[in-house]
């Protein structure tokens, strides 16, 4: 696997883990979910800079700020 798959992977297992916070049954599912997302974020987020991807990283911890903000309003 090359880095940028490994990105899209990445990625792909946060977006999966998000959704999944919704599909959730009790408040300590959610919170697994949501820390399932952060993880993944965070990697993909060490991926994209290793690639000097810099508009990824950018895109990546928007997108890590916005389902904090989410959890945040939403499930706590």
């Amino acid at each position: 696997m090359t880095e940028r798959e490994r990105l899209k992977f990445l990625e792909g297992q946060a977006e999966d883990a998000y959704t999944r916070m919704y599909d959730a049954h009790s408040a300590s599912d959610v919170t697994a979910r949501y820390s399932d997302a952060k993880e993944a974020l965070y990697s993909a987020i060490g991926v994209a800079r290793q690639l000097a991807d810099e508009d990824g990283v950018r895109r990546l911890e928007a997108r890590l700020a916005q389902i904090k903000a989410v959890f945040r309003s939403q499930f706590s």
